[in-house]
């Protein structure tokens, strides 16, 4: 589980629309790694369309953006379209990206245990480490939280 200051854990997954994304292939510029639960429910809608509506305010301070669940390729397509997104989703099916970051954890709703991804959200510097780390994300204000981190560093 990445803390500030540490590396950022490498990474390559597949994309929305094809293609995929290394995440040493990005260095040079800060990148934003949103995790999120699953597409096309309330929270991950409103916090993917909150990104997507920023993404130039993103690009403008610099940063990268994308966002990672576990679903497939094929459901953050359909995703996308609905919605108009234009934030690159990832695909990180067998949770291996999800685990290395440490969002892969045990939930309790309504007494009942499961596993499934913590909303968090990684900002990385230019160099690769970890710059911040917000951990159970409130989706309401997080995404000018995140740009207003963007443009400090």
């Amino acid at each position: 589980m990445p803390d500030v200051a540490d590396i950022a854990p490498d990474f390559t997954l597949p994309r929305d629309g094809g293609g995929t994304v290394t995440l040493s292939d990005l260095r040079g510029r800060p990148v934003v790694l949103f995790f999120y639960p699953r597409d096309d429910t309330p929270g991950c809608t409103k916090e993917s369309i909150g990104f997507s509506e920023q993404l130039q305010s993103f690009a403008d301070a610099g940063a990268q953006v994308f966002g990672i669940s576990r679903d497939s390729v094929a459901k953050h397509d359909k995703f996308v379209a609905k919605h108009g997104l234009t934030t690159p989703l990832l695909s990180d099916e067998g949770s291996t990206v999800c685990e290395d970051y440490g969002v892969w954890v045990e939930k309790n709703m309504y007494g009942k245990k499961s596993m499934g991804i913590e909303r968090s959200t990684f900002l990385i510097d230019a160099d690769g480490k970890v710059a911040r780390v917000w951990r159970k994300v409130k989706v309401p204000g997080h995404v000018d939280e995140v740009l207003e981190a963007v443009r400090a560093l």
